[in-house]
């Protein structure tokens, strides 16, 4: 008697007749692949286990790679519709006031941010009672304030979406929830010909919600559709 237990005959006709259960079963493959190796000992290189090894590694790595592509096509399927139904939220009101107020109500919570403040350059003084009304929402700032906050010292063409991480807020923007934001989006608003230009100031407290290595597409969709409604609100 060896001391190994024999197959059943009822588990050895079931493998017989139905052999994918076992090749489609890993775990149960890589046991009989060690099983294999141990029989024919320590001093044979198997070939055949070293490429059925790195078939197994590639497999793997494509599956991961095929779950991050569906991952990354539901994110933006989820951000798309996120982004219509912000925008569907913007053309609902018909007065200025209202519009304005949604922005920092209904369309930050669509979009999933804490705050969303439209800053608007003007070479008046920003203590109107208008602005004083809506001073949840709206920014008044002076005129290359936008162009001096996006960009900076950089050099290049100016971005239309910015997106960065933060140790907190600038106070003049964000009032008293500047110290916890840690993350936000800039987009550059052109009004059009003989007007000074805005920006929207998306701001959230999750410090990965907006990083510079993130897609900006949806965003910049956002802004133009934004820019557009407001030159009609404008005119």
């Amino acid at each position: 008697m060896s001391g190994i237990p024999e197959l059943d005959a009822q588990m050895r006709d079931r493998i017989i007749s139905h052999p994918d259960s076992i090749l489609d079963d890993k775990d149960v493959m890589r046991a009989l692949i060690a099983a294999n190796e141990k029989t024919m000992g320590n001093n044979i290189v198997d070939l055949r286990g070293i490429a059925m090894e790195r078939l197994e590694a590639r497999l793997d790595r494509l599956e991961d790679t095929h779950r991050s592509v569906i991952a990354a096509a539901y994110e933006n399927l989820a951000g798309t519709n996120q982004v219509h139904r912000a925008i569907l939220r913007l053309m609902d009101p018909d007065e200025f006031e209202t519009f304005l107020r949604d922005l920092g109500g209904d369309v930050a919570e669509i979009l999933g941010v804490d705050c969303l403040h439209l800053v608007l350059e003007s070479t008046q003084d920003g203590n109107d009672p208008a602005v004083r009304r809506l001073g949840q929402v709206l920014r008044v700032v002076e005129p290359g304030f936008v162009a001096a906050y996006m960009d900076g010292h950089r050099h290049g063409p100016d971005k239309v979406v910015m997106l960065r991480q933060l140790q907190g807020g600038r106070e003049a923007l964000y009032a008293e929830q500047a110290d916890w934001m840690l993350s936000e989006a800039c987009l550059r608003l052109d009004f059009g010909p003989g007007r000074l230009p805005g920006m929207l100031l998306l701001g959230s407290e999750d410090p990965h919600q907006f990083a510079p290595q993130q897609g900006t597409d949806l965003l910049t969709f956002f802004a133009g559709v934004f820019e557009r409604t407001m030159r009609r609100w404008l005119s």
